[in-house]
This record gives C-alpha cells, sequence and structure tokens, in this order.
C-alpha cells in the first residue's frame, strides 16, 4: 500500500505528519505475509492505517463487507481517499463488491452488529466480546481480505487465543490478514509478520523484541515497578 507524492498537497499536515503514515508516501509499506500486525502506542497511526485501508480496499469506515452500502453515505477519509493498494494476482481477486472479507472496527462494532447484522439475532442476545466470536463465526473463513482495528478490546484472554485459530483457518484457505493491536497474545501468531509504528515510521519487529511484549513481561513480574509512578 503507498500513496503517490501527486495526491498529497501538503505533507506537513495531519495525517501525513504522522511519521507511519508519511511512510506510504514514495515507496510505501508491503504486506509481506498472510498474516500481519500493526502495533505502537496510540497516536502512532494504526488505525489511522487500518481504516484508510479498509476504504481501499472498498469497506465503509464503520465496518462490514467490501461493497456494503449503509443508509446514510460517509466521505472517504483524506487518506481512505489517497491510499492505493498494490495488488498481487491474488490480491487482485480479493476487492469488488462480491469479495469476500470483512472489516471489523472496535469503535462501532457493537452498533453494526446490532443494526445491520440482520441475519442472525445471536448478535442481540450475547455479550460485546461473544458478538465479535459470532462475528468471527460468521464472516471470517473464505479466501478473502479481513482487517481488524484492535479487536481484543472485546476480548478474554482466551477469546484472543480463540482468534489466532480463527485466522489460521483463514489463512488455510487462501485469505489475508491486517490486524492493529496492543495485544501481545494475538501478535504471538506463528508466521506473522509484526510492523512496529513510532516516530522512527514503520519497522518489521519480532514478537520478542517488541516493546509491548517487554513491557507487559516486566510489569506481570514486578507491577509495583510500574504503579509507584503513578
Amino acid at each position: 500500500m503507498h500513496v503517490p507524492v501527486g495526491l498529497v498537497d501538503d505533507t506537513a499536515v495531519w495525517p501525513y505528519d504522522v511519521p507511519a503514515v508519511a511512510a506510504l508516501l514514495g515507496e510505501g509499506i508491503a504486506l509481506e505475509a498472510p498474516v500481519t500486525f500493526l502495533v505502537g502506542e496510540n497516536g502512532s497511526g494504526k488505525s489511522t492505517l487500518v481504516e484508510a485501508f479498509a476504504e481501499a480496499w472498498g469497506a465503509d469506515v464503520r465496518g462490514g463487507t467490501s461493497g456494503r452500502r449503509y443508509s446514510s453515505e460517509l466521505e472517504r477519509s483524506t487518506l481512505g481517499s489517497t491510499m492505493r493498494l498494490d495488488r498481487t494476482r491474488l490480491g487482485a481477486r480479493m476487492v469488488g463488491e462480491r469479495a469476500a472479507g470483512y472489516f471489523l472496527r472496535s469503535e462501532t462494532a457493537l452498533d453494526m452488529f446490532t443494526r445491520y447484522e440482520k441475519a442472525s439475532p445471536a448478535y442481540l442476545e450475547v455479550s460485546h466480546g461473544e458478538s465479535y466470536l459470532e462475528a468471527f463465526d460468521s464472516h471470517f473463513h473464505e479466501k478473502g481480505l479481513y482487517i481488524l482495528d484492535e479487536p481484543e478490546a472485546a476480548l478474554s484472554f482466551t477469546a484472543c487465543l480463540r482468534l489466532i485459530g480463527t485466522l489460521a483457518d483463514v489463512v488455510e484457505a487462501g485469505g489475508q490478514v491486517l490486524c492493529a493491536t496492543h495485544s501481545p497474545v494475538l501478535t504471538s501468531m506463528p508466521g506473522a509478520s509484526i510492523l512496529e509504528l513510532g516516530d522512527h515510521g514503520v519497522r518489521r519487529v519480532d514478537w520478542a523484541d517488541l516493546e509491548l511484549v517487554r513491557h507487559w513481561r516486566a510489569f506481570l513480574d514486578e507491577p509495583g515497578r510500574y504503579l509507584r509512578h503513578l
């Protein structure tokens, strides 16, 4: 994915002044594995990139399938309007209104489940986290593109492990996954590529070297080291 420089009038304004977004200008960011996780601190650009990627794919920013039409249409974001997806032969089959896949955005997921997922009354009868699991069971099983924005917000430790299994099934079916997350559990998925976003821009990092993994390990070993500074 990249943003042609000629489409950007001013790179000094948001979102192009975010280092990770600036990395899209020129060469762009390559998704080199079936599953790619974006990690980083709040404000590093994870959700901004994921939402723009979903828009460039053809999804509404509120979430759902590619080509889904809502009663009220939203304008594309600035980044979503300028982002271009460089598709492989396989990826070219993952676009368009009939393309399989799903965009799950944490901020709008509950509203989307209860108002727009008419096919299954189960969304109205379960907890927030269980509604996520229902969505995974209903939509995450074909060869397609699956985009998630911080799904762990509604998931327990066990449910995060279950999601890893679901994503493994997607990969086996020939699908592609892009997920923004703060979860050390999800990012431990075997074979996944991890891109760490920050002031440096974007860099590929091994799970054991992730800052979030180091912090969680240190906190669980000795919480007081962190809590005494609050």
